[in-house]
Order: C-alpha cells, then sequence, then structure tokens
C-alpha cells in the first residue's frame, strides 16, 4: 500500500477552527475514584458497538483528572441535557471543585456519580485505552443504561455550549 504524506504540516490554528465547525454532543464522564469523586466534560463521546455495547471517549494526556479516571475500572457517562451547560463548563475547568453545590449527583452502585439532570446515565466497565497522538481513547463496555428525560442534548459548537433545534 502506498502511504500518502501531506505537502506540507498543517497550520494546528487552522486545523482548530475547521474541527470547531463539527458540533458534538457533551457528556460529563464520572467515577468514584481513591475515595472521591472524580469527573470531566467530554465533546468526544461516541457509539462504537452494539454487541457487545461498548462506548468511548478520548482524554487529553494533560488532563488532572485522567489519573483519577485510570485508577478505577468503572465510570459512568452523563449525557447532558440542553440546559446544562454551566455543568458542562463547571467540569471542564481546572481547580474547580466539580461536585460541590451547585452539582446535584448521587451514586451508582459501584460508586460512580450519576449527575442528576443528565438526560440519560451509562454505567461502564473500562474495555480497554489506547495512547493515540497527544490522547488517551478509552473504551467502556456498558452494564447499565438508564434513560431519564428524553429531551434535548447539549451541544459544544465554535467553542460555544449551544441547545438542539429540529427542523420541522
Amino acid at each position: 500500500m502506498t502511504e500518502i504524506l501531506p505537502r506540507r504540516a498543517v497550520d494546528p490554528a487552522a486545523f482548530r477552527e475547521a474541527l470547531a465547525l463539527h458540533p458534538a454532543g457533551v457528556v460529563i464522564i464520572t467515577a468514584h475514584s481513591g475515595g472521591a469523586p472524580a469527573g470531566l466534560t467530554a465533546t468526544s463521546f461516541s457509539s462504537v458497538s452494539l454487541d457487545p455495547p461498548l462506548v468511548s471517549f478520548y482524554v487529553d494526556r494533560s488532563s488532572t483528572t485522567w489519573p483519577a479516571l485510570r485508577a478505577t475500572d468503572r465510570f459512568a457517562v452523563n449525557l447532558l441535557t440542553g440546559d446544562q451547560a454551566d455543568l458542562a463548563a463547571r467540569f471542564a475547568r481546572r481547580g474547580a471543585d466539580r461536585f460541590a453545590p451547585p452539582t446535584s449527583w448521587h451514586p451508582d452502585e459501584h460508586g460512580a456519580p450519576l449527575l442528576d439532570g443528565a438526560g440519560a446515565h451509562l454505567s461502564c466497565v473500562r474495555h480497554s485505552t489506547v495512547d493515540i497522538g497527544d490522547h488517551i481513547l478509552v473504551v467502556g463496555l456498558v452494564t447499565g443504561a438508564d434513560l431519564i428525560d428524553g429531551g434535548h442534548p447539549l451541544l459544544y459548537h465554535r467553542g460555544s455550549f449551544g441547545h438542539f433545534h429540529p427542523h420541522g
């Protein structure tokens, strides 16, 4: 197979700007690790497989939350609704006390925090991780799924959170 190489390096600013045109759903990944809750906002969440039920997300290698997530085999995916932009921003901010009020949550049967008001919760067991570039791909085996609110999702587009409005 012939290897295709770019004629020139991609300008990082142009690459980031181009990617910002693609809207993404917003989730918060949570876990109970080392006796405390941990969590982060992710826009890289994706379904992987229906059989077995697998999902994935990417985490930046420089994430200060990754060591806590890596230390446990269980985590929850909290699929955010359109009115949870403040919550998403809190979990994206470094140094914030993410689980302090006004964050409202309760643990699942394994201790992973489930955020109140989320549209759905997925309980997961870590299936695999892969180092890719400056991120880590995390794949989870879904062991439980609870649909709480069939409302509209929170989206991230061009550096801002927003609502989904269907056509028609």
